[in-house]
């Protein structure tokens, strides 16, 4: 019984989603073009749960390009209009489109300048006929079998917000590196941002000559813990020896195996990258290539190791 109420749900806050396509108008391209061309930054408004939303779709809006805060109306009608410049845009957000303390905002918005975006379920409401564009949000019937608490209604809300986010995303451009800055303390904005210099490993690095026997081989890799070893020539690094290549090397040749030396089994062309490449391209070559380490250089030598786990 329970699942069946919950899949009910689902249904109807489904369709509040779908129906919003048919509901679009002309009024949404004019949203979108009065925020782009705005030199101010994009004021949400709401009241309860239309706030809430409001909250979220700031913290949306905010971090893919679009600046953004969210006013409570009630404070907004108490002092923090002035923090509401000629330039900046207001979007209200309003089931009902009747909800008085926005409405008492319309007669300051409208002196002030400001291009007003109504979001309402009622597009004959106040909100609605007052508004410089207005987006409608009504839904058929909320999930809430009551037909109280806002379910239904909130959900068409917040997927209206994520439509105008990520039209503006598109149509700045909006790259992931300009939300890696949005987001420094974020595994996206730490692999972007962070280069490759900064987590490289440089301690002790393990390494072996080009003649060194098996046993010094095996003796460096578990020394260096890193499961790998480079291997030298001349003060320069002409190959790497890592674990999977000695269980390889054991399993094709067990009885030579220990009389083997380093130049039998390196790879000759280890995977590199420059020290200054960010976090993300070492990402990217791992995957690729289907390994955990990468050889990193400084112009032309080697001075690290860095491995899929530092990333």
């Amino acid at each position: 019984m329970f699942i069946e109420q919950a899949k009910r749900v689902f249904e109807l806050e489904s369709k509040a989603i779908a129906d919003l396509s048919n509901q679009l108008t002309q009024d949404f391209e004019g949203a979108i073009e009065s925020i782009l061309k705005s030199s101010g930054r994009l004021v949400v408004c709401g009241m309860g749960k239309s706030g809430l939303i409001g909250r979220k779709m700031v913290a949306t809006f905010a971090s893919t390009g679009t600046p953004s805060f969210f006013m409570h109306p009630g404070e907004a009608y108490h002092g923090d209009l002035g923090m509401v410049a000629p330039d900046d845009v207001f979007l209200a957000i309003s089931n009902s489109g009747e909800t008085d303390e926005l409405i008492r905002l319309i007669p300051f918005l409208k002196d002030n300048g400001n291009t007003l975006i109504s979001m309402a379920g009622n597009s004959e409401s106040t909100l609605a006929t007052n508004a410089d564009f207005h987006l409608d949000i009504s839904v058929e019937q909320e999930a809430c079998p009551l037909q109280l608490a806002p379910t239904s209604s909130t959900t068409a809300t917040l997927a209206m917000g994520d439509a105008l986010a990520v039209v503006l995303m598109q149509a700045r451009d909006f790259q992931p590196e300009n939300f890696a800055r949005f987001h420094p303390g974020g595994s996206l904005g730490r692999r972007l941002l962070t280069k490759v210099k900064h987590v490289m490993k440089t301690d002790e690095l393990p390494k072996v000559q080009f003649d060194s026997p098996m046993p010094k081989v095996i003796q460096a890799i578990s020394a260096g813990r890193l499961g790998l070893v480079m291997v030298e020539q001349d003060g320069a690094v002409v190959g790497v020896i890592t674990d999977g290549d000695l269980r390889r090397e054991m399993q094709s040749s067990l009885d030579g195996f220990m009389q083997l030396n380093a130049a039998n089994i390196m790879s000759e062309t280890p995977k590199m990258i420059d020290a200054m490449s960010p976090l993300v391209e070492a990402e990217a070559m791992m995957n690729e290539h289907k390994i955990t380490s990468l050889l990193v250089k400084e112009d032309t030598q080697v001075t690290g190791i860095v491995q899929i786990y530092d990333l």
